[in-house]
């Protein structure tokens, strides 16, 4: 299962630019699988540029435990991108999930990023908070949604990177859903500061 993920990781991130860009088209690809109702397995490939730092691909496992509310996450990522070292990463989930009335619910995801690049150690913080809604439309149920995450990242020693979000999830079948979203970035660690403009499409595959 594992090579063919890595197949479809190479055909979504055949080239990764090396220059900054203003606006970008962030692919991804996630399959999860469920050990059993509270135990479940996930494996990313996707492209992504966050809190300053270049655009690069991002491959890893991650393993995860839902224990009603919160969902504990624990995960590796390897980060190749095109002119600089590989990163590695060790990456840390905490998600408290608040449903609603009239179909809302409310997820505050709290991340902790352990990064090591050419033996030099960094981590990094975020919060993101989103609101979502799920709306019928006959039979089908969408559900859009908004988000903020805010960054601080340890060789700054600030809060340094704030990102909005608005999109779509469109379940596809049984297995399958889209998420369909803007991304807009304001980081102040590097200067001059950057402002970024991101497009993103995301595949989830549920077995």
């Amino acid at each position: 299962m594992f090579r063919r993920l890595w197949r479809i990781a190479a055909l979504l991130l055949p080239a990764l630019p090396s220059s900054a860009q203003t606006f970008q088209f962030l692919p991804e690809v996630d399959t999860y699988y469920k050990v059993n109702p509270k135990v479940f397995v996930q494996f990313q490939a996707k492209e992504t540029r966050e809190g300053g730092t270049p655009t690069q691909a991002e491959l890893g496992p991650s393993i995860g435990f839902r224990l009603e509310p919160v969902v504990l996450g624990v995960g590796y990522r390897y980060m190749p991108s095109p002119n600089e070292p590989t990163q590695n990463r060790l990456r840390l989930d905490l998600i408290f999930l608040f449903p609603l009335k009239a179909k809302i619910v409310i997820a505050d995801r709290n991340r902790v990023d352990l990064d090591w690049q050419s033996g030099t150690f960094t981590w990094r913080y975020r919060n993101r908070f989103a609101i979502a809604k799920t709306i019928a439309i006959k039979s089908y149920q969408p559900r859009p949604y908004v988000a903020v995450e805010p960054f601080y990242e340890s060789q700054f020693q600030k809060w340094s990177t704030t990102a909005l979000y608005a999109g779509c999830l469109f379940p596809s079948g049984k297995h399958a859903q889209f998420d369909v979203y803007y991304e807009h970035q304001n980081n102040t660690g590097n200067k001059p500061n950057q402002r970024l403009n991101q497009f993103g499409l995301a595949l989830s595959l549920y077995f």
